[in-house]
C-alpha cells in the first residue's frame, strides 16, 4: 500500500474503531457495565497479588476474554434484529455470576489467607451469650431441617421470580433494573469475602462430618447438603473439608440478596411477591438453624441489603445518563 494511501485511510479505520466502541458502550446494560467493571477489578487484584492467585494467568486470560465478549454481544444486539441475540443480551450477566463467584473461589483465600471467624463467633456470643447454632439445636427437628434447608436450596429461584415476571410484562425498564440491582448484590457481597473471609459455624463451631447425625432432614436434606457443598468446592469424604470451602459467610449472600429480591417484588407488585416473603423469611431463619451463617453474617446481609439498593439506584441512573449520552 502506498505511502500516502496508508495516511489516507488510517483515520477512517480509527474513527470506525471508535464509533465501535460508542455503539457498544452505548448498548450497555447497568448489569453489563457492572459485571465489566467487577471483572476489570478483579484482573487488578490478580495483577497486585500475582505471587499469590497461582492460577492468575488464567483468570486473566478468561476476563479479558469476556470483557471483550460483552462489548461484542452489546454491539451486536444493538445493530442486529436477531431475537436470540437480543434475548442472550437480556440475560447472560445473571449466569455470569457463577463464573465470578468460582473465581472468587481462586483469590480470597490466597489474597487473604487469615479466616475471620474467631472474630465473628466472638462477636454473636458477645450479644447472645450462647453460640445461636448451639442454642437452636435444642429446637431442631428432621421435619424443620427438611422446610428449612429445602427453602434454603430454593434461592436462586426464588432470585429469578421477580426478573422472569418483568420480562414477561416486556417492562424493559423495570427489568433491567431489577437485574441490575440483584448482580450489584452479588458483587458488593463478594468485595465482603475478600475482605472478612470465614467458612462459618458448621466448620468451626460444629463438627462437619456430623451434620446429617446432628441435624438430619427426611427425604432430601442430605442431597441438598451435598448439592451446596458442590457449589463451594468441597469434595466428597476429604478430612479437613474447611481447608477447600470457599470463604462466603460475611456478609450472607443468602441474606443480602434475598431481601434485594423481596424488594423488587414488592416495588414492582410482583404477582407471586407473598410467597416469596413467606420463603425468604424461611431461607433466612436457614443460613443461622442450618449452621451456614453467624447472626451478625445475617446482620451484615442486612446493612449490605440496604447500601445495595441506595447507591444501587443512584448507579443505575447515573448510568442511563451516560448511555444515553454516548449514544447521541
Amino acid at each position: 500500500m502506498p505511502e500516502e494511501e496508508f495516511i489516507s485511510t488510517a483515520p477512517h479505520g480509527l474513527e470506525r474503531g471508535n464509533r465501535w466502541l460508542r455503539q457498544a458502550f452505548g448498548a450497555l446494560s447497568t448489569s453489563e457495565f457492572i459485571t465489566l467493571m467487577f471483572l476489570l477489578f478483579l484482573t487488578l487484584l490478580n495483577g497486585i497479588f500475582y505471587a499469590r492467585v497461582t492460577i492468575w494467568p488464567t483468570l486473566v486470560s478468561l476476563n479479558i476474554a469476556i470483557i471483550a465478549g460483552i462489548l461484542v454481544i452489546s454491539h451486536a444486539a444493538m445493530t442486529s434484529h436477531s431475537r436470540s441475540l437480543r434475548l442472550l443480551h437480556n440475560w447472560y450477566p445473571i449466569g455470569m455470576l457463577l463464573f465470578v463467584f468460582k473465581e472468587t473461589y481462586y483469590m480470597v483465600h490466597p489474597i487473604h489467607p487469615v479466616d475471620y471467624d474467631s472474630y465473628l463467633i466472638a462477636a454473636d456470643f458477645f450479644i447472645f451469650g450462647v453460640h445461636p447454632t448451639h442454642w437452636l439445636t435444642a429446637f431442631s427437628h428432621p421435619l424443620l431441617t427438611e422446610l428449612l434447608q429445602l427453602s434454603y436450596n430454593s434461592y436462586y429461584v426464588l432470585l429469578l421470580l421477580p426478573v422472569i415476571e418483568l420480562y414477561q410484562r416486556a417492562n424493559r425498564a423495570q427489568f433491567f433494573t431489577a437485574g441490575f440491582l440483584l448482580i450489584y448484590g452479588f458483587y458488593l457481597s463478594y468485595i465482603g469475602y475478600f475482605l472478612f473471609p470465614g467458612v462459618g459455624p458448621r466448620f468451626t463451631l460444629h463438627e462437619f462430618g456430623m451434620l446429617n447425625i446432628e441435624l438430619p432432614g427426611v427425604w432430601l436434606t442430605e442431597s441438598l447438603r451435598h448439592f451446596v457443598n458442590v457449589g463451594e468446592s468441597i469434595p466428597d469424604g476429604v478430612v479437613n473439608a474447611a481447608a477447600f470451602a470457599q470463604r462466603d459467610i460475611f456478609p450472607s449472600g443468602h441474606t443480602q440478596v434475598t431481601l434485594v429480591a423481596l424488594y423488587v417484588a414488592f416495588s414492582d407488585r410482583i404477582r407471586t411477591r407473598w410467597i416469596m416473603l413467606a420463603l425468604g423469611t424461611l431461607l433466612i431463619a436457614a443460613t443461622v438453624y442450618l449452621r451456614y451463617h453467624y447472626v451478625v453474617d445475617v446482620a451484615a446481609g442486612v446493612i449490605f441489603f440496604a447500601f445495595t439498593i441506595w447507591s444501587g439506584k443512584k448507579i443505575d441512573a447515573w448510568w442511563n445518563r451516560v448511555e444515553g449520552e454516548v449514544v447521541e
